[in-house]
């Protein structure tokens, strides 16, 4: 993935939200993710088919959650190399390795993934990756990285966020707004189509330009292909259903993925302080009355290297 960080820095947009912004700062809620992502995780591993004496390479590795289940998995008798693009994860991820005492079995690599020089041809048995392609602006190159570090018959497996329809909703709501389809004089949904926009493209063009908006789950099979994979699958998972009882004061605080900000940084810098005021209230009204839905699409894809 690309990131805009300064090579020293302490905190980076993807260290900050995986280690808070994701989950708001709530130890609750943070437990319910770790519950939710750690699923994610089980799922990719059962799909590589990880066995004693086996490299698993885990790309995007952020607080190694995959590498660590694999560990804890299969035992001593499995390596594990990590990769990010973030160094502060990486510092992190080592510090839970030690904590662990499985430091010994792992490697970190910082780097993206689309460019794995520190991992040589042909050399590990499998990988995988989590929530990272979604943010590669060169997705092609990044699968044809995964295809020269793999031994032949080895396998990979990725779970992917599509985020791609909820830019949609974006841009739809834009396109009413702007042929004044809807009633512009309630200043709610102009308001609420500037807060959506702080967190996704609002526009086609903007979409198209966006790594988090410019493919859909169909591009991961082409991009396998071309590559050179066979034994190629991909399941797209969608689960509807309304949005986790939080705290208001708990959302507000969270992000949707690490590129956007919080809908309280929202309010604070993008907003006065009337314009705040009426769009929170109107928002959390919706919130809090439990009949908000929420949607997740997840894409699993597996494939070999022949």
């Amino acid at each position: 993935m690309s990131s805009k960080i300064h090579p020293d820095s302490a905190h980076d947009e993807w260290s900050t939200w995986l280690l808070d912004r994701r989950h708001g700062g709530d130890p609750e809620y943070e437990n319910n993710v770790h519950s939710e992502v750690t699923q994610y995780a089980d799922r990719i591993l059962d799909l590589v088919n990880l066995s004693p004496g086996m490299t698993l390479a885990d790309v995007g590795t952020g607080s190694g959650l995959v590498g660590f289940r694999a560990i804890e998995r299969v035992g001593a008798a499995v390596r594990v190399i990590m990769t990010d693009i973030s160094a502060a994860l990486l510092r992190h991820t080592r510090e839970t390795a030690k904590t662990l005492g499985v430091e010994s079995q792992c490697s970190f690599l910082r780097g993206s993934a689309e460019h794995l020089g520190g991992i040589g041809n042909e050399t590990v048995d499998a990988l995988t990756m989590r929530a990272v392609l979604a943010y590669v602006d060169n997705k092609p190159q990044a699968m044809r990285e995964i295809y020269r570090v793999l031994k032949c018959g080895g396998r990979f497996a990725m779970a992917e966020p599509i985020l791609r329809d909820e830019a949609l909703e974006v841009c739809m709501l834009r396109q009413l707004i702007d042929s004044h389809s809807i009633n512009t004089d309630d200043p709610f949904f102009p308001l609420l189509l500037r807060c959506r926009s702080a967190q996704f493209p609002d526009t086609e063009d903007r979409l198209k330009s966006s790594p988090i908006t410019n493919y859909g789950e169909r591009d991961l099979v082409r991009f396998a292909i071309d590559a050179g994979f066979t034994d190629i699958h991909l399941e797209l998972h969608i689960d509807v259903q309304t949005e986790a009882s939080l705290p208001w004061e708990t959302f507000i605080r969270t992000s949707p993925h690490p590129l956007a900000p919080t809908l309280e940084d929202i309010f604070q810098n993008q907003f006065t302080r009337d314009e705040r005021d009426y769009l929170e209230t109107r928002m959390r009204a919706i919130f809090e009355s439990g009949k908000q839905m929420g949607a997740a699409r997840i894409a699993y894809l597996t494939a070999r290297k022949p």
